[in-house]
């Protein structure tokens, strides 16, 4: 008996224990930390974090929502089908700032403005979230991430009385705009982004929505306000660390639109050579139709077989026509079937409706594209022509 007693003893007074070393002091300061772009794809949207600083109890950690486990069982299979979980991760700070210092990224710190209870409602939400049962959430970039994860547990921590104002330099933007902004437009990543992202990202966010960014997160929190109150979310605001400007190599040769107007105009040289000798380079065309109808697949796979909401409505399904993979027969038949044609002209007047969407905005497409656009036009045509043509003459 005494030492049951003994042991509910030593186990209440450790539960008291822990319990105090969550409990902030008077002097405990909570901030947002927001981290500027890197090199890579992945960082050119920067990152967010909360600061929990107490100097009494010697307490300066990092929470961030952006953090993976590379150990997940089929880690790669589920990153593509948008069902891979992220995690919150925990650092010290020192870690945390040496690290992006290291990256040569900018660090801006927002002290919030938040009582004592707040704090710990905050802190005490952030700690059960790092509790293994807790530490997961299904990530999606645009309404789920390590930015809207800042906003969305600080108004929890404030009773969702946050008033977000717009920045003086808010303006209305689509997704894909507020993407672009960050990248260079004849890149690889802002073409790949082009490719598999669909209509749903062209349409204009909500001033809120646009928070998904980290930058938009600083810009949102510096001039919100408390509901009822006369109070300020931010209280103080610094930059930590300053980004030494480097100058960027680009090289024009390796972009999506040198390398694409290369092949644009090979394959438009290809076309006029066929067009003067009255021939059909066979290969050609099975490379064309095999490159867009794989490409078509991939995008189809993106928009019905993940839980990508980005990736709907893919209208460059326009150009990579699925169905290309499927009549490549036709090209190597000595003569085609008589319903070939009509097939070439719908992919005509699918490029024509491609441009036609382009320009009423119902979705970007990478600048890539055009000299890719152009020549698959120009190749279409003469294949109509050069069927027709064998048609006629039999």
């Amino acid at each position: 008996m005494q030492k049951k007693l003994l042991f509910l003893i030593l186990f209440f007074l450790v539960e008291i224990t822990i319990a105090q070393q969550n409990i902030l002091s008077e002097q405990a300061e909570i901030s947002v930390l927001t981290i500027g772009p890197g090199a890579s794809l992945n960082d050119a949207f920067g990152h967010s974090a909360f600061r929990i600083k107490d100097p009494i109890k010697g307490t300066d950690i990092v929470f961030n929502y952006g953090v993976y486990d590379f150990e997940t069982p089929n880690f790669y299979l589920k990153f593509a089908q948008g069902k891979l979980n992220y995690l919150i991760g925990l650092n010290y700070y020192d870690d945390f700032f040496e690290a992006y210092i290291l990256q040569n990224r900018t660090i801006k710190e927002q002290v919030l403005n938040l009582s004592a209870t707040e704090k710990q409602k905050l802190f005490n939400y952030l700690i059960n979230n790092y509790k293994p049962e807790n530490r997961a959430y299904l990530y999606e970039f645009f309404y789920d991430n390590c930015a809207t994860k800042i906003k969305d547990v600080t108004n929890i921590a404030l009773n969702n009385s946050i008033v977000f104002n717009n920045p003086k330099s808010y303006k209305d933007q689509t997704f894909r705009t507020l993407i672009q902004n960050n990248l260079n437009k004849n890149s690889w990543g802002s073409f790949g982004i082009d490719i598999a992202l669909g209509s749903v990202i062209d349409r204009k966010a909500t001033p809120e929505e646009t928070m998904f960014l980290p930058e938009n997160i600083y810009k949102f929190f510096e001039i919100a306000t408390i509901k009822n109150t006369n109070k300020h979310l931010v209280k103080e605001s610094k930059v930590i660390y300053k980004e030494i400007k480097t100058p960027k190599s680009t090289n024009f040769l390796t972009s999506p639109l040198c390398v694409l107007g290369i092949i644009g105009l090979f394959i438009l040289y290809i076309t006029y050579t066929d067009f003067k000798k009255q021939k059909r380079s066979n290969w050609l065309d099975v490379i064309l139709f095999s490159v867009t109808g794989l490409v078509g697949i991939f995008i189809l796979l993106l928009w019905f077989a993940t839980d990508h909401k980005g990736t709907h409505q893919n209208y460059n399904l326009l150009w990579a026509f699925v169905l290309n993979i499927f009549v490549i027969g036709q090209l190597v038949k000595a003569k085609a079937s008589a319903w070939f044609v009509k097939y070439l002209k719908l992919l005509v007047i699918l490029l024509c409706l491609l441009t036609l969407h382009w320009i009423l905005g119902v979705q970007v497409f990478a600048i890539g594209l055009i000299p890719l656009l152009i020549a698959l036009f120009v190749r279409y045509l003469y294949l109509i022509k050069y069927f027709s043509a064998i048609s006629n003459k039999q």
